[in-house]
């Protein structure tokens, strides 16, 4: 049987000459390795031939019109690529000049200069900025990128972490998906990571020969020619619209020859807004590229997450779609994504508390570093002089609940929900509390605590005063049982309210410390928290928050019912009309009476402890 010679698309017939070994029979080669800006063109060592190259391979149908830009080209951009070899995408980024700001700063912001065409070597290829319009009314930066799918490819395989993400052992399916895909066209994460490198001063706002400018909102024209968008153009407009841009997002059609095949999903795309930075500009971009397109062209590791928050400072933890952009940037990692969403709303809460977002009290932030030893216990100290800072509200509720614990002359105070330790910290730092103890149901809350107070370099002496335990706050325990004061700080609204009355026995019917601290959020004051929106609370935790007058209430009748005289107490500065942002209630133990009341919840409550006494004494205390 006679074998025929199949030619595939891009193939030569067979006995051809291709057009590497003509340009090896030549001495030079054409090879698709990009080039140095302005290096001589590549050729082979005498006696050797340029390297057999293998035969392009066929990519995916891309609509005609979405193809990259080719009209215009006076200069062929690498002096060593092949024609054909690679691809090109692109994106431009346009501002007009005004009254004493000619639109090329856009050169001195960018750090790129009008008057030349430089290139870059990036993970995807080579990346070029030339200007095509350039004057004092208008100004035009565009980026190209010339992608080159085989070289991402061999990267994958000696296992780069910049090359393409490889697919599962065995998945035909996701190996020709590596050579046969629409990278070479289209706007993708290949297009945000050039953009990051190559404008990686921009992104950061800094600019000294032009500082006021970077700092200033410009009108910005930013065009991509071909965007994948897995959601189409509604998705388009969801992503960009919240930012305030102008958001033009025209579906391209798969062939316009044949118009009944419908649109792809590419869109052309053009973004228009007068209200942005630059720098805020390029982030948003940078992010949203790759969420639009759907993949990553390269591993996504923990990295990730610091680069996306750093990306998105400003405006992400703000954004309707805060949830489908993490996820999608983070390739669906489900762990990163959740760890992303964590410190985006960590962040979210530190503007509303006035606070750093490590000095949050129900958070477990990364520690920063301390001096070591047990000086480090008793905190940074804060700056003096006019210009000292304001003093953050969780600072504030602090501070007030340790002159109260003094006032009441306790040495014995329990700390329930004691989260990360904060509050822990400075009670083990004053001498006059001779005993702590730390109460958290979580496990992780609890070794941040330990480390907070580098329990494992503590003095053994000092070591013997502290103590953290891993227990429900709705469950009784006997551990916690004879102290002279316990701190509720921030901890009841996390509490679902069919569970408070759990919690109320636990603590004043059965632990029955001599006096109770709890503090709360004032709901009243949270009209003055201008990024809180409105009906919203101050932590997606919170199952509920009180206005002053239900709090008073709560405590009067939890203080009734337990045998405690209350008293109610405000935390920071006194609003006249909505009071302070937070609310303390102090409970001091009656002297004998209303034993019969006790006893009566008492027994309500000991029906609800189901929780076997074997298991929560077999609890391990996270300290030891």
């Amino acid at each position: 049987m006679r074998r025929e010679h199949i030619r595939a698309p891009g193939r030569t017939r067979p006995g051809a000459r291709t057009d590497a070994a003509e340009g090896a029979r030549k001495g030079r080669s054409s090879t698709n390795k990009p080039e140095r800006a302005g290096a001589p063109g590549h050729r082979p060592a005498p006696g050797r031939t340029a390297p057999r190259r293998p035969p392009p391979h066929r990519a995916v149908r891309v609509p005609q019109s979405a193809a990259g830009p080719g009209r215009g080209r006076k200069k062929r951009w690498s002096a060593g690529v092949a024609p054909g070899n690679t691809r090109r995408v692109l994106v431009t980024i346009s501002t007009t000049g005004g009254a004493g700001r000619p639109a090329t700063d856009l050169g001195f912001l960018l750090h790129k200069h009008p008057g030349r065409h430089q290139s870059f070597t990036v993970s995807g290829g080579t990346a070029h900025v030339f200007y095509p319009e350039a004057d004092e009314r208008r100004c035009t930066a565009a980026l190209l990128l010339e992608v080159d799918p085989v070289g991402l490819v061999r990267r994958a395989a000696r296992g780069g972490r910049n090359g393409a993400a490889r697919p599962a052992p065995g998945h035909q399916a996701g190996a020709l998906a590596q050579y046969v895909n629409d990278r070479p066209y289209a706007a993708s994460s290949l297009l945000a990571v050039a953009l990051g490198q190559v404008f990686r001063t921009a992104l950061r706002g800094v600019c000294d020969a032009r500082p006021e400018p970077a700092r200033q909102p410009l009108p910005l024209r930013i065009a991509v020619p071909a965007l994948p968008s897995h959601g189409g153009a509604e998705l388009v407009h969801r992503l960009f619209e919240p930012l305030g841009w102008r958001v033009t997002a025209e579906p391209v059609a798969l062939d316009p020859h044949f118009p009944e095949w419908g649109d792809s999903r590419y869109v052309r795309l053009e973004l228009e807004d007068d209200g942005a930075t630059l720098a805020e500009a390029l982030r948003q971009v940078y992010v949203l590229l790759p969420v639009l397109d759907g993949a990553k062209h390269y591993w996504v590791t923990p990295e990730e997450v610091d680069k996306l928050l750093r990306a998105g400072e400003g405006w992400l933890s703000r954004h309707p779609e805060q949830r489908l952009i993490t996820g999608r940037y983070l390739h669906r990692r489900a762990a990163l994504t959740r760890e992303a969403l964590e410190r985006l709303e960590l962040a979210r809460l530190a503007e509303a508390d006035d606070a750093e977002p490590e000095e949050l009290d129900n958070a477990v932030p990364e520690e920063p570093e301390e001096p070591e030893g047990p000086e480090g216990l008793e905190g940074p100290e804060r700056p003096e002089g006019p210009e000292e800072r304001p003093v953050p509200l969780a600072e504030r509720r602090r501070e007030t609940i340790l002159a109260t614990l003094r006032e009441l002359g306790a040495e014995r105070v329990l700390d329930l929900g004691c989260g990360s330790g904060q509050l822990l910290r400075l009670l083990a730092g004053d001498h006059r509390f001779r005993e702590v103890v730390g109460v958290d149901v979580s496990v992780r809350a609890l070794r941040l605590a330990a480390r907070r107070l580098r329990l494992d370099r503590m003095p053994e002496r000092q070591r013997d005063r502290v103590r953290l335990l891993q227990g429900a706050l709705t469950y009784t325990d006997s551990r916690l049982r004879g102290y002279d004061a316990a701190v509720l700080c921030e901890v009841i609204e996390h509490v679902d309210l069919p569970r408070l009355p759990a919690l109320e026995y636990a603590v004043f019917g059965h632990a029955r410390p001599a006096a109770v601290v709890v503090t709360t959020p004032n709901a009243e004051y949270n009209v003055r928290w201008d990024t809180l929106p409105a009906g919203t609370f101050r932590h997606s935790d919170h199952r509920f928050e009180w206005d002053r007058a239900r709090f008073r209430q709560w405590a009067e009748t939890t203080a009734r019912r337990y045998g405690y005289r209350a008293e109610i107490r405000p935390v920071g500065p006194e609003d006249p009309e909505v009071g302070p942002p937070t609310q303390l209630a102090l409970f001091r133990a009656a002297a004998a009476g209303a034993d019969g009341e006790r006893e009566q919840h008492r027994e309500q409550h000991r029906g609800q402890q189901t929780r076997p006494e074997r298991h929560r004494r077999g609890e391990q205390e996270a300290g030891a």
